[in-house]
């Protein structure tokens, strides 16, 4: 589980989404679901305010009221993606969604810059928390709502290949932990010791980071068309077992939103005809498009083998 929550990775191949349409159907339900739900936790947190009357606790409910709101600019790529391309952007518009990926690696960032400050903070100046109880409740509520959040982006964004979409459930993740630290801070507090609050902020604070860590690490790898090395080999291997093919000179792949494209140059023999050249590429390329998953189009060039 613990794994789970700080490397969220996978590279099941029954765990794929294929056709893009269907893709972008499915990251843009994911969205909306996700929105109700942390829509009906802060909403929770807000009859949890209104019982207890903690300034605090409304506080912390508008922030997650605003770290909700988070994934709309998600919703506005998904939607962008399924346009078709134009003589401007002829790649179409899969890109916004890696844009909307760093946007949400900033909120993180953000989150745990608040999260250390508020720590610091406290531990220099102790503010005493009122409404244990309610506090209490409003925290088990938020880390509820939020990590069930994460849990169905990101098992959804590896489905689809979206790392924008994986991003956005760490995102959350993160706001479940701040849920966390509210949590255990007054459980401290009802036992006595005042500063488990900020102590516990410091050790959330880390734990936001090295979520930080990788949703950046993902999300730049994206737009720096990054691909997995797995997915290469394997698609080497399968170029270089078509018959015909004496070897693959190159191979250049690149993640545009969820969609893998690649474009390929392939020795062949030098003796055969023009025709027989094509019907080669275009089986290479029909060979890359069932052996790499997610992927949207390929470009093959076929040279004889003796050429420069």
């Amino acid at each position: 589980m613990l794994r789970e929550i700080f490397v969220p990775h996978s590279h099941d191949p029954a765990d794929k989404v294929d056709d893009a349409l269907e893709a972008g159907s499915i990251g843009i339900r994911a969205v909306k679901i996700s929105l109700a739900v942390l829509g009906c936790t802060a909403m929770l947190q807000v009859v949890v305010v209104v019982v207890s009357g903690s300034v605090a606790l409304a506080a912390d409910t508008i922030h997650n009221f605003s770290d909700a709101l988070t994934a709309v600019p998600l919703w506005i790529a998904f939607v962008l993606g399924r346009r078709a391309a134009t003589r401007r952007y002829t790649y179409g518009f899969g890109r916004a969604e890696d844009l909307a990926g760093l946007f949400v690696v900033g909120m993180i960032a953000l989150s745990a810059l608040i999260a250390g400050y508020e720590a610091v903070r406290r531990l220099i100046d102790p503010v005493p928390i009122q409404h244990l109880g309610a506090v209490a409740a409003a925290g088990v509520i938020g880390f509820l709502g939020n990590e069930t959040v994460a849990l169905y982006r990101i098992r959804v964004g590896r489905r689809i290949g979206s790392a924008a979409l994986v991003a956005d459930g760490l995102h959350a993740r993160t706001d479940g932990f701040t849920s966390l630290a509210v949590l255990f801070g007054a459980g401290g507090v009802a036992l006595g010791f005042p500063l488990a609050d900020p102590l516990v902020g410091l050790l959330i604070t880390v734990a936001i980071l090295a979520v930080l860590r990788i949703a950046a690490r993902d999300v730049f790898r994206r737009l720096m068309d990054g691909v997995e090395p797995a997915l290469v080999s394997s698609a080497e291997r399968a170029l270089a077992g078509s018959s015909g093919v004496l070897g693959v000179r190159s191979l250049r792949m690149r993640w545009i939103g969820h969609r893998l494209h690649a474009d390929v140059e392939l020795d062949i023999a030098s003796t055969i005809t023009l025709a027989e050249a094509h019907r080669l590429a275009h089986e290479a390329e029909h060979t890359l498009v069932h052996v790499v998953p997610r992927l949207d189009t390929a470009v093959v060039h076929a040279y004889p083998a003796h050429a420069s």
